[in-house]
Order: structure tokens, then sequence, then C-alpha cells
């Protein structure tokens, strides 16, 4: 099986390409620490959104950290981003592997159990689970599942999985004790005024919550 090799510890969800600065907000992000990052905009043209991507690829690039983009997986094979990041309502995992070839990450959105049957395990490299706490940064996301259902979700998708959904810092415990491999945040970063320094907290918090004695929340 190809190696796919990536980190979830820090996940960067973007927000919308048009916001001035984002390009440069990600790369602070990643002299902070994010190991990851999604390029996501629901909105924007495909040549706008492939414009973008080949920038901060190709920025990304020295820094050796993937981009992935959300959804647009011609895109992505377009620029050779590193894989996609796929919604319950887009194009299946298996699709989007059979067009981007084995050595793609491909990623998963997961809110509860029954999305885990709609998808063939060996076709995803990892889950994105949430939202585990309200966001305005996706106003029509599903009913948060907090920490307990993270732990749910965690133990029933037997996949590496990142947590999302209006996390911070102060959440690094809890999600590392529910067995996810990582924080996914857009607005603890992208928002804060200083993309490095925000990304530096939620790392430290990150390695500062392996060490801690934080019981996990039960998955049953």
């Amino acid at each position: 099986m190809p190696m796919r090799r990536f980190d979830l510890s820090l996940y960067l969800v973007t927000d919308e390409i048009r916001r001035p600065g984002l390009e440069d907000d990600v790369i602070a992000a990643v002299r902070g620490g994010v190991t990851l990052v999604q390029l996501r905009d629901k909105s924007a043209p495909h040549a706008v959104v492939a414009e973008f991507a080949r920038r901060l690829k190709a920025r990304l690039d020295e820094h050796r950290v993937p981009l992935i983009l959300n959804d647009r997986v011609e895109v992505a094979r377009m620029i050779g981003a590193a894989g996609v990041h796929i919604g319950t309502r887009d194009m299946t995992p298996a699709e989007a592997r059979q067009m981007l070839g084995p050595n793609a990450i491909i990623g998963v959105s997961v809110s509860e159990a029954a999305h885990l049957d709609r998808f063939d395990p060996a076709d995803v490299d990892y889950v994105g689970i949430g939202p585990v706490h309200p966001t305005l940064t996706k106003p029509d996301h599903a009913t948060p599942i907090g920490a307990e259902g993270l732990a749910r979700l965690c133990a029933a998708a037997r996949l590496p999985a990142v947590a999302i959904g209006g996390l911070t810092a102060q959440d690094a415990p809890a999600v590392r004790a529910a067995g996810a491999q990582g924080l996914a945040v857009v607005s603890a970063i992208l928002s804060d005024g200083d993309a490095e320094q925000a990304a530096r907290r939620l790392r430290r918090a990150w390695e500062e919550a392996a060490s801690g004695d934080v019981a996990r929340p039960a998955a049953e």
C-alpha cells in the first residue's frame, strides 16, 4: 500500500481566499506549528481557487507541509495538491481515489456513525469528526457532538481522526483523550490577529496534553 505521510496534530482549515492577507497568515501559522493545511472556499470559481492554490502550495512546499483542497478534486489534480477533503454530500472517496491515484491523501467529514457506512475505509486516510462545539465559520453545521460524541466516533472510525468545530487550545486535553490525532481549526488561528503566535499556543497545548492526566470520555 502506498505510504501517505501526514501529521494531523495541528490542521488549519482556511476561510475564504478573498480575505486580504490569507496567504501570508497561512504561512505564518505554519511557522507557528501547523502541520497540514486545507484550502476551503465553497463559493469562488475553480479558476480562482486553482490560481490561489498554486501560489500557496509553492510556499507550503518550502516548509514541507501538505496542501489539501476541500472538495475540489479536479483542482487538486490540476495543481498537484497532496489530496482532498470530502464532505458528506460531495464526491465519494472511491471516486476521488480513482481521480487522484494511490498517493493522494483523502479525508472525509463525519458527524454521526451512519456516515462511516458510506465509504470503504481502504479509500480513506483520515476522518474529520465534528463539530465538537458550535462554530460560526460553518453556519449550516450538524448538531455539535461534544467530547463524548467525539470519543464514540473516534472509536468507531478505526481510522486516524482529527477533531473540528469551535476548538481552542483549552480543548486539546479533551480532544486528545477522546482518541483524536489532532485539532482542526479556522478561527482559533485566522481570527486571532497573530496567526503564528496563535498556532504556537495551539501546538504547545496539544503537546502538553500528551503528558496530561486527562480521563478519556466514555466511548459507549
